[in-house]
């Protein structure tokens, strides 16, 4: 932008040179113009015979004129408007020029002055200054784009670099997650639970949530997630029992009240989403030994869904679903999880609702249509 505003002021400061100066030139030429006729007009009044009874006054296209008296009124005039404004010399007075010349004494037909009076129009010369100013617009975009693409090269590529290797560190991440979530389940079906595997498992579902919200973001331009029917019921009670581990490592119980058989029309992997930062957002936020509560009900076509925790609370609730925004600094995470769950509700219109108070706890509610096809 500055680049571009330095460029503009280099190349509109001679067209602005341009145009003062082609006006000058023409208000010049234009009162040369003039006089140059009052010499044509006063010479015929000169070459006028007294003897003949009649003086056939000069016309001209271009131009009007007229001989007025002392007190500038018309003694014969073929200009219209009024001239005694006027003073003697040239004159511009809007879009007209006046040339006014003092006449000898009762020389020419008792006439003290002869006034000349045409047009004068800048037309032609802002028609020029607005290709010219056309021609500069062109320049100015085309030397813009040209230099922003050589400036932005090498931004590009190493933001191409980048995404490329997030890809690959999310896919190379996806792999070890897996195999330690799969070897605990496998241990403690062999033996008796351990709770310090139940904290690996637990930290590692927690790192799991974190990685699904940023696959998500890479990958939601690209791919196309396909709705399909689902039952909200059952979906929420999985994934209250795959966040149990995450809770019982910070001593909070999780607590729900659940209506059966709720079906909705939903993309699972953007319900999983919703439904996993909603839990995770509410265990996080939420005291040691508290309880976060889970109720799932119906409400004419509307599935109410709803998340409270006991916590901290939020004080600006109305900046939550703002993508990095953190409440708390000190809590883990990258604030990205509500903005993925903000751009889900507005997909699907879903309604939220949150009631929060500091240190009293909040409440995420949504609504979400019912599946109307329901047999």
């Amino acid at each position: 932008m500055i680049y571009t505003l330095l460029l503009s002021l280099i190349l509109l400061a001679p067209l602005l040179l341009y145009v003062t100066y082609m006006k000058n030139l023409h208000t010049v030429q234009n009162e040369l113009f003039l006089k140059e006729k009052s010499l044509l007009i006063i010479k015929s009044m000169e070459d006028y015979n007294q003897n003949n009874k009649y003086f056939n006054y000069p016309r001209f296209e271009r131009f009007s004129s007229g001989l007025y008296a002392k007190n500038l009124d018309p003694i014969f005039t073929l200009i219209k408007s009024d001239i005694k404004q006027l003073s003697k010399g040239y004159n511009v007075v809007d879009d007209n020029a006046y040339y006014m010349i003092a006449l000898p004494k009762d020389k020419y037909f008792k006439a003290s002055y002869l006034v000349l009076s045409n047009n004068i129009s800048f037309a032609g010369i802002y028609k020029n200054a607005a290709l010219i100013l056309l021609s500069i617009a062109l320049l100015i975009f085309s030397l813009s784009l040209f230099f922003l693409n050589r400036f932005s090269k090498p931004f590009k590529e190493l933001n191409n670099k980048l995404d490329g290797f997030i890809k690959d560190s999310m896919h190379e991440i996806n792999t070890p997650l897996s195999i330690i979530n799969l070897n605990i389940d496998l241990f403690n079906r062999k033996n008796e639970p351990n709770k310090y595997l139940s904290r690996v498992k637990a930290a590692s579902k927690v790192l799991s949530g974190i990685y699904n919200d940023m696959d998500y973001l890479i990958k939601h331009d690209t791919v196309e997630f396909n709705d399909e029917r689902l039952n909200l019921s059952s979906y929420l009670l999985e994934r209250i029992e795959y966040f149990s581990e995450v809770a019982t490592m910070k001593n909070i119980t999780i607590e729900h009240k659940i209506e059966p058989n709720i079906i909705i029309f939903m993309n699972q992997k953007q319900l999983q989403l919703l439904i996993d930062n909603s839990i995770s957002n509410a265990i996080k936020y939420s005291y040691e030994k508290g309880i976060v509560e889970i109720i799932l009900q119906r409400s004419n076509n509307k599935a109410i869904l709803a998340f409270k925790d006991h916590g901290v609370g939020i004080s600006n609730t109305e900046k939550v679903f703002e993508r990095y925004y953190r409440e708390n600094e000190q809590k883990s995470g990258f604030g990205i999880g509500l903005s993925i769950v903000s751009s889900i509700i507005k997909k699907y219109k879903i309604g939220v609702k949150i009631i929060s108070g500091l240190k009293k706890g909040s409440t995420f509610t949504y609504d979400i249509d019912i599946y109307s096809d329901v047999e």
